[in-house]
């Protein structure tokens, strides 16, 4: 059996390919009720081994396939699919790989290199392989690439706190925009990434005397599901979260299941939770709205622009971090620089 049919189960592309009608693909909306699935954030995969799965019983195995979150599998096949199809084989020789690198380094980012490889590497290990991922000549060729390209990668575009202010005032009071409200603001409090918004539901918030309480039971650095509670308090300017979102429960009438759901064009609320890429939709289209250039500009913006707009007002990075749920300043620098860019600027002294 060839490399690609032997792969472990967690990887086997049949069980991983999503049945999209055409039409959909066409009309990719926000409310669009197919693109409304949650997805997480890919997880580390480096425990994921060799592991024979076809003499275990089937409890077993639905757990083995818990191992890995949704998002990193379809990246794996995503990323499988695009290499054999360029010719790749698994096993691949080292010569194969850096060829692949090479042929592509004019069409695709950096970052998507990096991640191809790291497709390429788990592939060889979920086999008991050794990975041509980490030779010598990889390993000169993808610097060589970063060399010629560069390695900044894009970033999300903030969207910074007055900036959001307006946003809102342009917004209007019809079901879907009040629902956008609720979703922008919680997502700015929280700092929360568009995967943990789209997952909150009722249960995950309980109100208190100075706002409210979200618990995160999974994120992006938590796929185990230890869980996390952060506050969002009231706020103290005409937009507050906890408003917000109180009013977008009643009007839409929720009683349990996903806070955030598809509106159609009529007004109704479904049922599902909305997507992670709805989210970024959102964020686009309402900026838009209120006059501002949507390039640059994702579901990421609201995390970004919580942290960027606190590092403006002087908060602390272990404030911030207690929000955002950053795993080190290390990881919250970029967004501290952007803020303090003008803070004491020495050019404002001069000019």
């Amino acid at each position: 059996m060839s490399g690609l049919g032997r792969l472990h189960p967690l990887l086997q592309f049949g069980t991983l390919r999503p049945a999209i009608p055409h039409a959909v693909l066409e009309d990719p909306t926000r409310d669009n009720t197919l693109f409304s699935e949650p997805t997480n954030e890919p997880a580390n995969a480096s425990d994921i081994r060799a592991i024979d799965c076809n003499d275990v019983d089937d409890e077993v195995r639905a757990y083995v396939r818990q191992a890995l979150a949704p998002s990193t599998l379809r990246a794996y096949r995503v990323d499988l699919d695009h290499f054999t199809a360029w010719g790749g084989t698994i096993p691949s020789p080292d010569v194969q790989v850096a060829a692949y690198l090479a042929a592509h380094a004019e069409t695709l980012a950096v970052a998507t290199l990096v991640r191809r490889l790291a497709s390429i590497s788990q592939a060889h290990s979920i086999l008991g392989l050794p990975s041509p991922t980490g030779s010598a000549l990889v390993r000169a060729t993808l610097r060589g690439i970063r060399r010629a390209r560069g390695v900044a990668q894009r970033q999300a575009k903030p969207l910074l706190r007055d900036d959001l202010f307006l946003v809102l005032d342009r917004m209007g009071d019809d079901v879907r925009s009040i629902r956008d409200r609720a979703l922008l603001l919680l997502g700015f409090a929280g700092g929360f990434r568009r995967s943990e918004l789209v997952a909150i539901d009722c249960t995950a918030i309980e109100p208190v005397r100075q706002g409210l309480i979200v618990t995160l039971r999974r994120s992006k650095t938590d796929q185990e599901g230890a869980g996390r509670r952060l506050g969002i308090p009231l706020g103290r300017t005409p937009w507050c979260p906890v408003a917000a979102v109180a009013r977008w429960i009643d009007v839409a009438d929720i009683t349990a299941g996903p806070v955030f759901r598809p509106v159609d064009r009529h007004g109704n609320v479904g049922a599902g939770p909305l997507s992670g890429e709805a989210v970024s939709i959102i964020v686009r289209e309402r900026v838009t709205a209120a006059g501002i250039d949507p390039a640059g500009y994702s579901g990421h913006s609201l995390r970004a622009g919580f942290a960027t707009s606190a590092a403006q007002a002087g908060v602390s990075t272990l404030k911030i971090r207690a929000q955002t749920g950053h795993a080190s300043d290390a990881m919250l620098a970029r967004y501290v620089r952007d803020g303090e860019l003008f803070v004491g600027n020495a050019a404002g002294t001069l000019l």
